[in-house]
């Protein structure tokens, strides 16, 4: 304790004394810090799939996600006074309004503020009517902070200060303890800045005029062609347009489906109770049902998908392990998601 309050008592003198830090080494110490995250994030999901399963790592994804960002930077930023990016280059977090370091209460925030408002959004975005306000403000959310993030790097880029959005609205800048090299010009990042700002024009432009286009009353509805079978039937024939929206799977409409997997958002584990199959799996011999294990979560396959080498696996966990690794986890042949299928009589 006498070190860490040594540590903030000298820093605290020599604040006024060292110079900003450059727009190089706060990208180097961002760039740091994401690696040693990524190398985290891998680690621990090799091991929850490993003792847990492809399916459990499947569903607690947001959580696990949150869990590494909240634990990389409580270890660092909370418990010391740099992360180890910051530490890489030689630089220094402080509170331009006090000129001191970050106080808990402000590491705590930087910590909590990028993470923790993103993850309650997506659980209450899942739970709120389809119809409500409530919800169309919640899916517009991710969209909004996305180009926040993207003007707040675009200054960065043009002005060259508060790299991360949190920073900015929390006031927190750094210092070098690298003296400045008289005779070096250091790098400009001002092109990249205004390129990005090109970038965002256009997509306000873009959104502005989808938006102008929406209030526009829509064209008349044309009626459908019949032909006269008799004076009391006819039959409707469908325009190619209509043929053209409603396209279809096994006499289902693929809206239909894809609106009832928004709504379960995943695949019922209970074998017995799997849609996605023709047989009667209860009526199945205990001896052969044991051969219908999927290799990823030791589970009962659902929804039963046959990769191109062959192997059968549940649906979700197959997509869940090709998203992350594009080879048969038995066979390690080439895994393309779009290629998988379905299998409905295994």
């Amino acid at each position: 304790m006498d070190t860490v309050s040594n540590q903030f008592s000298e820093a605290d003198t020599i604040l006024p004394s060292l110079p900003p830090a450059t727009q190089a080494q706060i990208i180097r110490s961002n760039q740091k810090d994401l690696q040693h995250v990524t190398q985290l994030r891998e680690q621990i999901s090799d091991v929850a799939r490993n003792y847990l399963g492809s399916r459990w790592l499947h569903r607690r994804e947001a959580e696990l996600e949150l869990a590494i960002n909240v634990l990389y930077s409580t270890v660092t930023s909370l418990r010391a006074t740099q992360t180890l990016g910051e530490e890489y280059v030689g630089m220094w977090a402080y509170d331009s309004a006090t000129r001191l370091l970050p106080s808990r209460k402000l590491r705590a925030a930087l910590i909590l503020l990028p993470t923790l408002p993103s993850y309650i959004s997506s659980k209450l975005n899942s739970r709120a009517p389809g119809s409500s306000s409530l919800h169309t403000y919640l899916r517009a959310l991710p969209a909004i902070v996305e180009t926040a993030v993207e003007v707040n790097l675009a200054l960065f880029y043009l002005t060259g200060t508060y790299y991360n959005l949190t920073k900015r609205v929390l006031g927190v800048r750094h210092i070098s303890n690298m003296l400045p090299d008289p005779n070096a010009r250091p790098p400009s990042y001002s092109f990249l800045g205004i390129l990005m700002c090109i970038r965002i024009l256009h997509r306000l432009y873009t959104l502005l005029d989808k938006q102008l286009k929406s209030l526009e009353p829509p064209p008349p509805v044309q009626p459908t062609n019949t032909l006269a079978l008799s004076d009391s039937q006819d039959l409707l024939i469908p325009r190619d347009t209509d043929i053209q929206q409603h396209r279809y799977i096994d006499s289902r409409r693929v809206t239909e489906i894809l609106q009832k997997q928004d709504e379960t958002s995943e695949i019922s584990p209970d074998a017995e109770r799997d849609e996605f199959t023709s047989l009667h799996v209860a009526g199945i011999h205990p001896g052969l049902r044991a051969g219908r294990r999927c290799a990823l979560c030791l589970e009962e396959r659902t929804a039963t998908t046959s990769t191109e080498c062959g192997h059968l696996f549940c649906w979700s966990c197959i997509v869940g392990w090709g998203d992350e690794k594009a080879e048969c986890p038995l066979c390690r042949q080439s895994l393309k998601t779009t290629r998988l299928l379905p299998v409905y009589n295994l």
